[in-house]
């Protein structure tokens, strides 16, 4: 089995897979150039690197997002593709979710402000029970975040294309159980997959349902949102809008351009897309555990390219 590495951290990914795959031998690839391989193992490969490869057998994507690779002209349609499901993201991402929440049903945002103008006031405290919570999608991150949640004391409201099902979570699919979601929760936390279906999902109708006074949490794709609807719901200046605030770790470009107004906004906390960084050894071995089935034909839990995830 030969399999081909195009990674920023190549080397180390050679690493432990060559520990895991003994007998297996690992190339770490350019933008081409390469040797004929049997599986690759990529993040975001360019399309000179897939037009080159015409005797691939499988492709692992190093990540649980697939939109970069599902968009690539050059991606052969013909054999599987495996993504990292969770593999230990699920709680750093929930971490990072659990954060915002509080940082908004505590009320440090405001006292945030209030410190930039030596104000002194206390906000009474919500109580959990009353801080309604809605995951967009139920994946295996969407699920690990909505049960955590659930474990803290707060009602969750999960959404889902199709109808699911995860004891402690009130689940609502389609259409119109988006809408009756967006009505009951104080926090919307995004979470679904780019799909076309999916794309600026959050936007000014979307917004415009949710209570006066929701937070937003978006550690998922930055496509999901419409970042002009966003600033408008938010408001100007010191009052706040239909939107309280928002902390977003995911944008449609990245790095965030240094121009753009989400930077300055008073209500919005910007990080660098780093709410769920992979863990390597659990990743390794899930990529392992895939390069080996597929290389003696077993069956392996493959995206679906036209649903996009």
């Amino acid at each position: 089995m030969r399999v081909l590495i195009y990674h920023r951290d190549a080397d180390q990914w050679r690493d432990v897979l060559r520990s895991r795959l003994p007998e297996a031998t690992f190339d770490i690839a350019g933008d081409s150039g390469n040797p004929p391989a049997d599986f690759l193992v990529a993040w975001k490969p360019p399309v000179s690197l897939l037009e080159e490869q015409t005797t691939l057998k499988g492709i692992v994507n190093l990540g649980a997002g697939v939109d970069a690779l599902l968009q690539n002209p050059a991606l052969p349609r013909d054999i599987p593709i495996v993504k990292l499901r969770d593999a230990g993201m699920g709680e750093l991402i929930a971490d990072y979710v659990r954060y915002g929440v509080f940082h908004f049903q505590r009320d440090f945002d405001r006292y945030r402000r209030q410190q930039a103008s030596h104000e002194w006031r206390e906000f009474d405290v919500v109580d959990k029970r009353d801080w309604g919570i809605g995951v967009l999608g139920l994946g295996a991150i969407g699920s690990h975040v909505a049960k955590a949640l659930t474990a803290d004391g707060f009602p969750v409201h999960g959404w889902s294309r199709t109808p699911k099902r995860i004891e402690g979570i009130t689940c609502h699919d389609g259409d119109d159980g988006l809408d009756g979601l967006l009505g009951q929760v104080r926090t919307l936390v995004t979470l679904l997959p780019d799909t076309p279906a999916t794309r600026q999902i959050v936007n000014r109708d979307t917004l415009a349902k949710l209570p006066p006074g929701a937070s937003l949490i978006n550690p998922g794709r930055g496509t999901l949102i419409d970042e002009a609807a966003l600033l408008e719901a938010l408001g100007k200046g010191t009052e706040e809008g239909q939107l309280r605030g928002a902390l977003l770790d995911a944008f449609p470009a990245e790095p965030l351009a240094a121009d753009s107004p989400l930077w300055s906004h008073p209500r919005i906390l910007v990080t660098p897309h780093m709410a769920g960084p992979t863990p390597l050894g659990a990743a390794a071995d899930q990529v392992a555990d895939a390069l080996n089935a597929m290389s003696k034909g077993e069956a392996v839990e493959t995206i679906d390219p036209d649903a996009g995830y």
